[in-house]
């Protein structure tokens, strides 16, 4: 079984906030292609990373992951591409771990 999150920021390279239907929309394309998913997106996440100069940059975002049985590597990257030109990111995170049920 494969955990695939996606990493979404919280407002676009101006610095203007996502519309809340953006993520609506990412949310019912995941239950409807697996069934369900989770969102994480009360608190959102900060990340920081140097640029090239030295510049720290911030990023917030949101989570949203499903389980999947098998994974689909395709399926995925094309979704990725999809989100990326959605909310205007010259690359976005889509990853996938081994989860195990307990």
């Amino acid at each position: 079984m494969q955990l695939v999150q996606i990493l979404l920021p919280v407002r676009g390279p101006e610095g203007n906030a996502f519309p809340h239907a953006e993520y609506s929309r990412v949310a019912e394309e995941l239950t409807e292609q697996f069934g369900g998913m989770t969102a994480y997106t009360r608190a959102p996440a900060s990340g920081l990373w140097q640029e090239g100069d030295g510049e720290t940059t911030r990023d917030d975002i949101v989570v949203y992951e499903v389980m999947v049985d098998e994974l689909d590597a395709a399926w995925w990257g094309g979704y990725r591409r999809t989100l990326e030109e959605r909310f205007a990111q010259q690359e976005l995170v889509v990853r996938a771990q081994d989860v195990r049920r307990l």
